[in-house]
Parts: C-alpha cells; sequence; structure tokens
C-alpha cells in the first residue's frame, strides 16, 4: 500500500500517464476499502480518547474521499489520486497502531 502511494507523494515522483492514473485510482480505492472497516473495527474498541477520534477522524475522511469523483483532466486526476494516497497512508498509520502490519 504504501509503495503505492510513494508513486504519488515521492517528492521525486513523476506524473503518471493517464492510464497509469488511472491503475492508481482504482487500487488506492480498494486499498481504502480494505483498510477502513480494519481500522474502524480496531478502533472501536479502543477507550475513548485522542487515538481513536484520530482514527474515526480519518476514517469519516476516507469515506468521503471515496464519494468524489476524480477531476476531468490529468492534473485534476492527479490531485484526486493524491489526496486518496494521503488516506491510504493515514489509514495504514492507524493500523499500525493497533498493531499491525503496513503492506
Amino acid at each position: 500500500m504504501r509503495a503505492t502511494t510513494r508513486r504519488l507523494l515521492a517528492e521525486d515522483a513523476e506524473p503518471p500517464s493517464p492510464q497509469d492514473l488511472e491503475t492508481l485510482t482504482f487500487r488506492l480505492r480498494g486499498y481504502m476499502m480494505q483498510a477502513i472497516p480494519v481500522v474502524e473495527t480496531a478502533a472501536l474498541t479502543w477507550p475513548e480518547d485522542v487515538p481513536r477520534a484520530c482514527a474515526l477522524a480519518c476514517i469519516g475522511e476516507a469515506r468521503m474521499r471515496l464519494r468524489l469523483e476524480p477531476g476531468r483532466n490529468l492534473p485534476a486526476g492527479i490531485r484526486h489520486a493524491q489526496r486518496l494516497a494521503r488516506s491510504v497512508n493515514a489509514l495504514c498509520d492507524h493500523y499500525q497502531t493497533v498493531g499491525g502490519e503496513h503492506r
């Protein structure tokens, strides 16, 4: 998961082609759909404190981003995919917090 996000978020990342962008966006959406319920189930077992609130806020934002459509041109599509990638990274961070492994 993190390797995919680096393709969009690394400082030296090359802009993807339209075909690669479509594949990356599809993959990131899939990662989010897998990670959201896992992180949410774990977070709901945590005490009601800051880490739980942060995880649940991250999940809410990830769900919102899943509902958004990419823009109609390549730069807008890249920005959309980068937002998805940031959500994937945040979900991975929360997963690690509960003692899981990141991919």
